[in-house]
């Protein structure tokens, strides 16, 4: 789960999804942590921040199916890099709703890659279910 956090502040999407797939079979890559201080130093010699950075790299890495959500109230530029990392693996989703800032620039770069989007948390988590019973990542849509 890739997508808005702002340190905490963002509204707690990944919980929604969570909650959605209870009864999916899989495993999900949560970067929310109860336990981040939004005051530590966001900076590479901070050895806390530096794990939480690498540890995100690489469940991108070992996920088969990656989702974003970025949020109507949030800037969200950790999660444009992060799309922008994975636009060309084919293993993208993007959930990216009218009121995100750069959503035009979100949505040519959906249409460019040809990585499928959804309108809501309830279809990522659908686009998750099929994927989870089918093994075939979402076709390219654009909302």
């Amino acid at each position: 789960m890739a997508g808005s956090i702002d340190m905490g502040k963002s509204e707690d999407w990944q919980s929604e999804l969570i909650e959605a797939l209870a009864l999916t079979e899989g495993v999900l890559f949560n970067p929310r942590r109860k336990t981040w201080n939004p005051d530590w130093p966001a900076e590479a010699s901070f050895p806390t921040f530096a794990e939480q950075v690498e540890w995100e790299l690489a469940a991108m890495e070992a996920a088969d199916l990656i989702v974003f959500y970025f949020a109507p109230t949030s800037q969200a530029p950790i999660t444009l890099l992060e799309l922008g990392l994975a636009a060309r693996t084919g293993k993208a989703v993007v959930c990216c709703p009218v009121g995100f800032w750069r959503k035009g620039n979100v949505d040519v770069v959906c249409k460019q890659y040809r990585i499928p989007m959804v309108g809501s948390v309830h279809q990522l988590a659908g686009s998750i279910m099929s994927f989870a019973s089918t093994g075939k990542a979402p076709e390219y849509s654009a909302v």
